[in-house]
């Protein structure tokens, strides 16, 4: 088993920034992607982007690709998300999620995921 814990959450202004990280443990050794997710109140899970854990490989999806940016720290076996330029309907619970495959946006690709934290962009 893979044990995630997101923090870094917080209420910021629009354009503003946060950094959030995601610490896993356990059986981190199985994990080869590691990606974020996003939940707004009354919408679906929508995918922000990942990371491979070996060689750093990035992917986005269109709405944050160039003010989001994702890395990782191997020897801590956290992986951070930089979110820059913020914007109202960032606002959302953001949740990491990692798989033992090489995959990319489909939540089901995912195994574990971590409880969540809440980000609220204000106008």
């Amino acid at each position: 088993q893979v044990q995630l814990v997101e923090s870094g959450g917080g209420l910021v202004q629009a354009g503003g920034s946060l950094r959030l990280a995601c610490a896993a443990s356990g059986r981190t050794f199985n994990i080869v992607t590691i990606a974020w997710f996003r939940q707004a109140p009354g919408k679906e899970r929508e995918f922000v982007g990942r990371i491979t854990w070996s060689v750093g490989s990035t992917y986005y999806t269109d709405s944050v690709k160039g003010r989001f940016t994702i890395s990782r720290d191997n020897a801590k076996n956290t992986v951070y998300l930089q979110m820059n330029s913020l914007k109202p309907e960032d606002t959302a619970v953001y949740y990491c999620a990692t798989s033992r495959s090489l995959t990319y946006s489909s939540a089901s690709s995912y195994d574990y995921w971590g409880q969540g934290t809440q980000v609220t962009v204000s106008s």
